[in-house]
Formats: C-alpha cells, sequence, structure tokens
C-alpha cells in the first residue's frame, strides 16, 4: 500500500556551496539506517555525490533524491547542489517539497547562495527550518551565526537548540523544547545520550528558551495569554504550535550540529517529522486550471520536476504525485505531447540501493524509466487535461563556448547527447549562431560548460573541443540618416522592380525594441502588399551591421516615399530594395559597437575585498556597493562580459578558493573606440580564417 500523505515529509536540503549539505544528507541516511557506514565528501564515499565529476570537484553537481523512514513517517530528502552554477536541480527541488533544511556554515554564516534561494523558497511558500552545521570547525560560533539569520531573514528565525561547548569542544545540543540536553561521544548510529544540561550553560539554555517560546506564543493568542498569565505550556502545545508557524514561514526554527560526526542528525530527523508539515498539513496546490488534492481517490496528477539522462537505462524521470495514486504496469497520459506513456517498474532511491515500488500515493515522490517522450516539467495524467505548473525562474545563461566535435561525422552524436544534457538541466543553452554557423553551448559559469562537457565524454563517449567563449556583440545607431534603396533588374520577360525611401533614427535610451518600423507611405506609391516586403528587407540588414557585421538593434524605421512597376514589381523586390535602403542609412547613421555589461554579485572574503575590487577595476568595472554577510562581504559591481571571460580563475587565486559569484545581463553600452577596432579587426581574422 502507497504511504498516506499525512505521514510523508518531503524536504529539500539546500545552502551556500559548501556548507556541508552532502554530509548531513549522509548522516541522515546514516542514522535512519538507509547505509551501513558514515560516507566521506573527501574521501568520495557519499551516496549523492556518485558521479565521477562530483567525486573529483568534491562538490554535488546533480540533485539526489533518498526516501527512508523515521518514526513511522516516509521522507523524501532531495540533497540540491548549493553552488549557483547547478541552481536548476535546487529550485526544481523547492518546487517540488512543501519543505527545505538550509544549511548554514557556523564559520561563513549567511552566505549569499543561502539568501537567494530563501527568498525562493518564500515565493514558493516553503516551510523552513535551519541547521547550523560545522559547530567543531576552527571560529565557528553558532551565537553569530543565530544573530546573522535573525538580521538576513528576520525576527522570526527561532532557536530550538543550542550547542554544548565550542569549536573543537563541541560535544552535543541542548533540546530548548525539552529543556534536555544531549551528548555524543561518537559517530555511532546509537552514541547520543540524555545528559542533564551543564551548569555552565543552564542560565544561557533559560534564556533562549524564553526568547523561543515568546516567537512560538505569538502564533496563538490563547497560548500567548497563558505564556503570560505563567502557565505552564505542555510539550504537545509547544510541538503543534512550532508546526502551524512553521508550516507557512511565520516561524523559522534554529537547529544545529555537525553532520562529519553525526551529531545533532537524530534530533534533526526528529525535527523534521514533528515541526515540518506533510503534503496534508501544507495543503492543497492551486493552478490555474485545476486545484489539487492530496486524495488518493481521486483521478491522478503528476508533475516530472527531473529527469536523468542515462546512456545505458535512457531517461530516469522523477515526479512528485500530487493527486491520485500511480500504480506500476499502467498507462498514462502526459497532457503536454498529448500521447500515452507506459509506467513500467516504479523506483524508490534507498540509500546506496535503488528498491522497486508498486504504487506512489499522493504527496509521494519517487521515480520511473524509459518513457519515450516525458521530460522535465511534464505532467502525468489519468486523462489529458490541458494542465501548468507555475514556472521556476532560472537565470539567462552567460558564458557561451563554440563548441566542435572532435572527431569528424560526431556531430549528430555531440548534439544528441547534448540535447539529452539539456533536458536534465534546463539552464543550458544550445543553438546555432546566425552570424557565424557554429553550435554554441552556453552555461551559467565556466564550471558549469566544463561539467557539460565532462558528462558529453563520460556518459555518452562524446568528445568535443571548446573555443573561446564568443561575446554576444550587437551595433546601433547615433545619429538619424535618410536612404534610398532602389532594385532594378532586367534580364528578358518580366523583370524586377522595387523602390523605397527611408528615414532611420535612434530609439530612446531604455527601449528594449530592437526595430520599430513605421509605414507613412501616403498615395499609394507603393502597394500595401509590398509595405511588409520592404520590413523584412530591413530586418535582414539588421542581421550584419556596418560596424563588425553584428545584430543591430535600437532603431525606428519610416518608410516615406518610393515607387513601384506594375508588372515588374514584386515581394522580393521591394525585399531587396529595404535591404539596400536599410545598409545605406545604417553606414551613415554614426554607428558604433554595443558590448554586454555584466551585473556581478560576489561573495569573497573580508581580506580579500580589496584586491577582487582592484580586479574588477582593471576589467574596466566599477563597484555598486558591498554588504557584509558573516564572514563574508557580498560585493555588487557592473563589468563587461569581455573582461569577465577569465575572472573565474583569478578570483580563485585572489581569495584562495573562496570566492563566488554570479552574472546576470545588466544592459549594453557602447564600446569605447580603440577596443571596438580590437574587436572588428578580431572578427576580421577570425572570419578570414573560417574562409580559408
Amino acid at each position: 500500500m502507497p504511504t498516506p500523505a499525512d505521514r510523508i515529509r518531503n524536504v529539500a536540503l539546500v545552502g551556500h556551496r559548501g556548507a556541508g549539505k552532502t554530509s548531513l544528507h549522509e548522516a541522515l541516511l546514516f542514522q535512519a539506517g538507509s547505509v551501513s557506514r558514515l560516507g566521506s565528501v573527501t574521501e568520495g564515499t557519499t551516496v549523492s555525490d556518485s558521479e565521477d565529476d562530483e567525486q573529483a570537484r568534491k562538490m554535488s553537481i546533480s540533485a539526489h533524491l533518498s526516501s527512508f523512514d523515521w518514526q513511522d513517517r516516509k521522507i523524501n530528502l532531495i540533497d540540491a547542489p548549493g553552488d549557483p552554477s547547478f541552481v536548476a536541480d535546487a529550485l526544481g527541488a523547492m518546487q517540488v517539497c512543501e519543505s527545505a533544511v538550509f544549511v548554514i556554515n557556523a564559520v561563513m554564516g549567511v552566505e549569499v547562495g543561502t539568501q537567494r534561494l530563501f527568498k525562493q523558497a518564500a515565493e514558493l511558500d516553503l516551510a523552513r527550518l535551519i541547521f547550523v552545521n560545522m559547530l567543531d570547525r576552527e571560529r565557528a560560533d553558532f551565537f553569530r551565526t543565530l544573530d546573522g539569520l535573525k538580521a538576513a531573514f528576520g525576527p522570526h528565525v527561532v532557536a530550538t537548540e543550542i550547542p554544548i561547548g565550542s569549536e573543537h569542544e563541541v560535544r552535543g545540543v541542548i533540546d530548548l523544547v525539552d529543556m534536555q540536553a544531549y551528548e555524543y561521544p561518537s559517530d555511532a548510529r546509537d552514541a547520543c545520550r540524555e545528559i542533564p544540561i551543564p551548569e555552565d550553560l543552564q542560565a544561557l539554555a533559560e534564556e533562549y528558551r524564553d526568547r523561543m517560546m515568546d516567537e512560538i506564543c505569538e502564533v496563538s493568542d490563547t497560548l500567548t495569554e497563558r505564556y503570560l498569565d505563567g502557565v505552564e505550556i505542555s510539550h504537545d502545545e509547544i510541538v503543534a504550535a512550532l508546526k502551524e508557524g512553521t508550516n507557512h514561514g511565520g516561524l523559522f526554527p534554529v537547529t544545529c550540529g555537525v553532520a562529519t560526526r553525526n551529531l545533532g542528525s537524530d534530533r534533526l530527523l526528529d525535527a523534521i517529522v514533528e515541526d515540518l508539515p506533510s503534503p496534508v498539513k501544507h495543503g492543497a496546490l492551486e493552478l490555474p486550471e485545476v486545484t489539487l488534492e492530496a486524495d488518493p481517490g481521486r483521478e491522478l496528477f503528476a508533475y516530472v520536476f527531473k529527469t536523468r539522462a542515462d546512456p545505458y537505462a535512457g531517461r530516469i524521470n522523477l515526479f512528485r504525485v500530487y493527486q491520485g495514486v500511480m500504480d506500476h504496469d499502467t498507462t498514462v497520459m502526459n497532457t503536454r505531447t498529448h500521447h500515452k506513456e507506459r509506467i513500467g517498474q516504479l523506483i524508490v532511491f534507498a540509500g546506496r540501493e535503488n528498491a522497486h515500488a508498486r504504487a506512489f500515493g499522493p504527496g509521494d515522490i519517487g521515480a520511473v524509466a524509459k518513457l519515450k517522450e516525458t521530460r522535465a516539467g511534464d505532467w502525468l495524467a489519468e486523462r489529458d487535461e490541458p494542465i501548468t505548473m507555475p514556472p521556476v525562474r532560472f537565470p539567462a545563461p552567460v558564458m557561451a563556448f563554440a563548441i566542435e566535435p572532435s572527431s569528424p561525422g560526431d556531430e549528430e552524436k555531440v548534439f544528441t547527447a547534448l540535447r539529452r544534457l539539456q533536458e536534465e538541466d534546463p539552464t543550458i543553452d544550445l543553438h546555432r549562431d546566425a552570424q557565424t554557423g557554429e553550435q554554441i553551448v552556453a552555461g551559467l559559469s565556466q564550471v558549469h560548460v566544463e561539467v557539460i562537457v565532462g558528462r558529453l565524454k563520460d556518459r555518452f563517449g562524446a568528445e568535443v573541443t571548446l573555443k573561446p567563449p564568443r561575446v554576444p556583440y550587437q551595433e546601433t545607431i547615433t545619429a538619424p540618416a535618410k536612404a534610398h534603396g532602389r532594385h532594378k533588374k532586367q534580364t528578358g520577360g518580366r523583370g524586377q522592380f522595387g523602390d523605397c525611401h527611408i528615414e532611420i533614427e535612434p530609439l530612446p535610451a531604455g527601449d528594449p525594441h530592437d526595430l520599430v518600423f513605421e509605414d507613412k507611405i501616403k498615395g499609394g506609391v507603393i502597394p500595401h502588399g509590398f509595405i511588409p516586403a520592404v520590413e523584412k528587407g530591413v530586418r535582414d540588414a539588421l542581421a550584419h551591421g556596418p560596424v563588425g557585421g553584428f545584430p543591430v538593434r535600437g532603431v525606428r524605421v519610416r518608410l516615406v516615399d518610393g515607387s513601384y512597376h506594375s508588372v515588374d514589381s514584386s515581394e522580393q523586390a521591394f525585399r531587396t530594395a529595404g535591404a539596400l535602403a536599410m545598409r545605406e542609412a545604417l553606414r551613415v547613421a554614426a554607428p558604433v559597437l554595443l558590448e554586454p555589461v555584466m551585473l556581478v554579485t560576489l561573495s569573497v572574503p573580508e581580506t580579500s575585498v580589496g584586491d577582487v575590487i582592484g580586479d574588477l577595476n582593471g576589467r574596466r568595472g566599477h563597484p555598486l556597493g558591498m554588504e557584509q554577510q558573516g564572514a563574508m562581504t557580498e560585493v555588487r559591481a557592473e563589468a563587461p562580459m569581455a573582461e569577465l571571460l577569465d575572472f573565474a580563475p583569478d578570483l580563485r587565486a585572489l581569495t584562495g578558493g573562496q570566492g563566488d559569484y554570479t552574472l546576470e545581463l545588466s544592459r549594453y553600452q557602447e564600446v569605447p573606440a580603440h577596443i571596438a577596432q580590437k574587436v572588428v579587426q578580431s572578427g576580421s581574422e577570425a572570419a578570414d580564417a573560417v574562409r580559408a
């Protein structure tokens, strides 16, 4: 029988890179009995970082689902990557969970990646619980971290535990709900033992319990009155109020421990079960077309949130059942393709082994292999009803490379494999450059593209070479101009004739349009049916500007005059005339080269801020501001994309590997003349090389 929805907890494990999410995931599996030994990230023995590239880079690249039982509840735990290059899996995991556990590095405190994901979790209405990890590290400070959490996320961040000891001497935790202490003499599964609260921590524990009770009792007016009157609040009442407040983001409980020592993982499992909501408690999913309730008796609706590309098993689709029951050996409808899919063997990811399931009920998460046309973002249902999940806003790919197969004749193999990886990671952009005909692969960072190339080789045996990243330059005009385009050709029989006069001018700054075309023809000097052809010709000319052959944007074009021939005029003739006029107008309208300017958000150690800003200044960048984020400083700056192509290795060197950054397009701006000349010259040399 499927697990009842009220006994399920769906939890995304998220946070900044390096906070210890994978180690915590491992500790939770070990404590729950899903694995027999505690794996290590540094030794490459964890369950979730099982791919070769994850072990080589000592970081999570893909989300990993594990399902296990604790206190007669089923927990579906998704270990999500923390590196911003692989944020698609983190966002996808949060979209199908009711809750998120945010893992915080007790040395670094609240980092930029955590803040971004916390904001996304709020938009998705997730319950959020916080685990302060790495308390045994030098300079780790739970109380400083707690203050940072409150500063970042508000006063409703409330500690439900505090540690016993600090740094290398941390040895346990104090549960503020029960006012009971727990000690962990080893990392064994049964090592935890209950002890009295140490005398030197009694006053501190009572202080933080009072703070906790102040926040929890705010959830209920009745509890507030009784608490202020000095009436003792029972354990069950505290737990109920804590769960009620946590469910929709009214409270953010903070727990703590050391994942690599299995310290506090049993307490976190208890908190997941007791404080975080089930699919029933969290409520129905309301979509524009239908409201889905966790009811096994209603028709099936299941959402596919992740596709794994496996060269042997084909696609493995991870799905969340929102309503009804997903049975094995049945047929369902894909509401996007409108085709039937046969559900074969259902898969449960349990520790290091995969198990099989006969069915998944509402609220549950599972997997199925070998569906023919289903991929991430699709709905599987009993009937073909149009239904859409609110889209997740993914960051735009900003790091682009031209890609070529290493072996001639492997083009189809490479591009088929790339499309498979694109199904797995929607932040991969794959397209053909209209200017050069080159195949372009783009990702969120250089590391992202390197991982894509590595997986092409390891999974699909497709080796490729990368050319230097291409900067998507554009062109625009800075002055008005007029031009006349006339196309006349007579070769016997019917000829070709098209004639037009245009005026062009720059669009106002900030106008998002590439082209605004206005028909100002009077008296029918050009028949109405030929005017769209003139616009097509104008657009043809905009594809390759006069400065360096880059696309032209930000132009207003007025078609003001012309003439036609009753026999020889045609759409093609006027299209050619429009292109001729536009090319001439662009040439005399003071054209300039534009370059993309990126908004750079960096998280760097405070000691490295000066060096990093100096480096950005040398890249024609300028800082916009900075803000202290725990042990790190967030720096916001703008810099041209062309200057940031080799920024990643330099940032690692400047910050001792601790620096991190994300990019997003801010705007386009004019390239300084001396640099524009180099760009045009480089483009001409590259074009000559291609022709040769």
